[in-house]
Parts: structure tokens; sequence; C-alpha cells
């Protein structure tokens, strides 16, 4: 699972270039509408000439970036986060020049460390923040003053402009942890659920594989029907009894074969005994790679009034309740218990075992992906460790099928977890490999 798993867990992000450079052009237009409404609408005496520069070197360097290479590009992080600290040391030049704190365009530096967070490495978006947070403080105390009426200025208080400060400063921190934290549990999910697509596409594939053994089987009957019937022809007419005896060995051999392909292709045509599985087939075929691991696996079956339910082979069924009971074996000190009873509307798998159980701080996560917590034994054989994406799989595949699951641990004195999952009866009989896509 961990192998699959890491296909899905890039540790570095991209952001195109395009992307960076829409943001960059949206901020010139903004701030030299900004400049010609302060200095022409409203008239205040605004340092146009150090402005304007900063706004046309940030234009200038757009028109490069965007001669020079192409937009469509995925940048490195260091790239992109080079880039956002230009916005934020640009920013702080104009705000430098207008007023510092004062003027109410500050909170702007929120922007590319927010953008940071969604699209970045965590280490890049404190940086980030950091170059953010003393760029803020360095306006604090060296500005020019803020574009106001010549004859009324405006002078705000020290107390004032520290509070506007730390406002920035939480701010920052506290919009950045919830975009990243957002941002990070939505791609988890995109990744764990693309994992998941692509496990049920493997299974689905072994599932698959006996019927193609079924059309092989067919396309082989033919020829080794002609050569049954040659060879049989030819040991009637040679007299020859080293030659008879090698065309009776050959005739042999061709009706083995025949006979090997005619038990294939009883595996997969309609109606055949493995297409639908009872229940206790099902739960043994779950069950048997795991019994030699020195865990004892009880399996019991309730004896019902009703019929055993008889279902399909669904590989989503199949992997879910093998991969609970993988997990249970794992954790076992000693004994797995594997039950399983029904009745005419529900069919209840339970899996149990005698080990440390779930801890309470994981109880109601557990089924989330990339959630995990292996015991040292574990953690010294895979270094590392595991991703935490198996129990999100086999749940996943489980309630695609109609299946309820649910995990508790058992009531003191007794130790060890429980899973639960019911069926409602008619979609257990119902479900087939195609049908766990539908939901």
């Amino acid at each position: 699972m961990t192998d699959v798993a890491s296909d899905f867990r890039q540790p570095r992000r991209y952001v195109r270039l395009d992307t960076i450079l829409r943001l960059r052009w949206l901020a010139v237009l903004g701030q030299l509408a900004a400049i010609f409404i302060v200095a022409q609408g409203l008239e205040f005496d605004v340092p146009i000439v150090p402005c304007v520069t900063i706004v046309t070197f940030s234009a200038l360097l757009n028109l490069a970036l965007q001669t020079a290479a192409n937009p469509m590009q995925r940048l490195e992080p260091m790239q992109a986060a080079g880039l956002l600290a230009l916005n934020i040391v640009e920013l702080a030049g104009l705000l430098f020049f207008t007023g510092g704190l004062q003027n109410p365009f500050s909170f702007l530096f929120l922007a590319p460390v927010l953008i940071s967070a969604t699209a970045l490495p965590i280490r890049l978006t404190i940086a980030l923040g950091c170059l953010a947070v003393a760029c803020a403080s360095a306006l604090f105390f060296f500005h020019f003053p803020l574009p106001w009426d010549s004859d009324d200025p405006l002078v705000l208080p020290p107390v004032y402009l520290v509070g506007v400060w730390l406002s920035i400063v939480l701010a920052i921190g506290v919009t950045s942890l919830y975009s990243f934290q957002v941002t990070e549990e939505a791609r988890k999910l995109a990744d764990a659920l693309a994992a998941t697509e692509l496990v049920l596409t493997r299974e689905q594939h072994l599932t698959q594989l006996d019927g193609l053994a079924a059309a092989a089987a067919h396309e082989l009957g033919t020829p080794l029907a002609t050569i049954f019937l040659i060879s049989r022809e030819l040991e009637k007419t040679v007299k020859d009894p080293s030659f008879a005896a090698d065309l009776k060995t050959l005739r042999e051999q061709t009706q083995r074969c025949r006979d090997i392909l005619s038990k294939i292709t009883q595996l997969s045509s309609t109606g055949a005994p493995f297409d639908r599985m009872k229940m206790s087939e099902l739960i043994e075929e779950v069950v048997a790679p795991h019994r030699d691991f020195g865990v004892e696996i009880k399996v019991r079956l309730a004896v019902a009034a009703t019929p055993e339910p008889v279902g399909s082979r669904n590989p989503a069924i199949l992997y879910g309740i093998g991969n609970i009971v993988e997990n249970a074996v794992d954790f076992a000190r000693t004994t797995v218990e594997v039950n399983a009873w029904w009745n005419a509307e529900t069919v209840e798998v339970v899996v149990s075992d005698d080990g440390p159980g779930i801890a309470p701080d994981m109880l109601k996560r557990i089924g989330e992906p990339y959630l995990s917590r292996r015991r040292g034994a574990d953690e010294a054989q895979n270094p590392r460790g595991g991703l935490g994406l198996g129990v999100f799989i086999a749940r996943t595949l489980l309630e695609r099928t109609g299946a309820k699951v649910s995990f508790t641990n058992r009531t003191f004195p007794d130790h060890g977890a429980v899973v639960q999952i019911v069926w409602p009866r008619e979609r257990f009989e119902e479900a087939a490999p195609g049908d766990e896509t539908e939901s």
C-alpha cells in the first residue's frame, strides 16, 4: 500500500508562471489606479515619480518574463517564492513613499503570503511571512508622510500604529496557516482518491484475468481438437510400433491439454462457480492469505433461518475486507476474529483483534487519508513509515458498494479494535465488480 501511495505523495508543488504574471499585472493596474485617483481625484500631494518608477519596474519585469519564458511553464518553488518576495518588496517601497503603516493598503502584505500558503512548501511560506513582517516593522519607523489634505494633516497616535502592525502580523499568520491547512487537506484527499482509483483498477484487472484465460482457452480449443483427431487417425494407420507409441503419447497429451482448458473456461462463464460467491467462500478467500503470520484467525458464521447470501466476486469488497483483516493481523497479539451473520434485510461482517486498539485521538479520524500510527517494530522494518492510505481506500471501496463501516474499541476489560461492515442484503447480493463506481 505504501508503494502505491508513494506515487501520489509529491513533496514539491509547482505554480505556473502565467498565474504569477496575472497577479502581478493586476497589482500593477491597481497601483497605477490608486496613484492616479489619490493624485488627481483627491488632489493629495503624492510623490508620483518614485511611485511610478516602482510600478514601471514591475511592469517591465512582467514583460521581460512573458517574452523570455513560456507563461505555461511551471516554476520551481524557489522561483515562485522569489517573484512573490519581489511583490512584497515592491509594495513596501510604495508604502514607504505613501505613509507606511498609516496607508490602508498596508494590509496587501497578506496577498503574497496567502498565495504562497496555497501553492508553495511551508518553509517558503514561513520565509515570505517573515519578510512581510520585517517590511511592515521597518515601515513602522521609516516612511514618508501619508498623502493628505495639507490644511488638516492626519496624525495617527503611535498606539494605533502598533495596533495596525500587530493586526498585519496576526493576519499573515492566521490566514496563511488556515489556507495552508485547507489546501493540504484538499490535496491529500485528491491524492488519496487517485490512489483509491488505481488500487480499484488493479483489482478489476486481476478479476478480469479469468475472463481472458477463458477466451484464450476457447481460441486454443479448435487447434487442439484438430491435433487430437489427426493424431488418432494416424495412430490407426501407422504400423510401425515406435511411431504408433509416439502418436499415442501425442494424442494423450493433447487430450490432457483439452481437459485443462475445459476447466479454465468454467472459471468465467456466466453463472460459473467463481462468478458469484457465498459469504463463507468470500470470508475464506479474504482470510486465507493471512493465516501463516503467527496469529490465530477465528472465523464464525452465524446460522440463520434465511439462506446464506451470495454476491458477485467484487474486487472492491475483497480488497476492502482483506485490508481490514491485514491491519487486524498486524496489530493483534494472538487472535483475530472474523464474524459474519445475516438476515433477510442486512449482511454484516465484524473484524476484531486483541491488540492495543485504536488510540482515542485517532478513533474519530480513522479512515482519513494519510492518517497512520504504526508500532515501533513496523517503523523499523519500514523506515519511510506508512502513509495511512490502506484504511482510507478500504473504507472508500466498501462504502461505494453500499456498506457502512464503523470503527470502535472493545469494551473494557477486553482490548482491541473492532471494525463493523454492514450492507443492505439486496445491495450486497446485487453488487457487481462495476457497481462500486455508482454511489
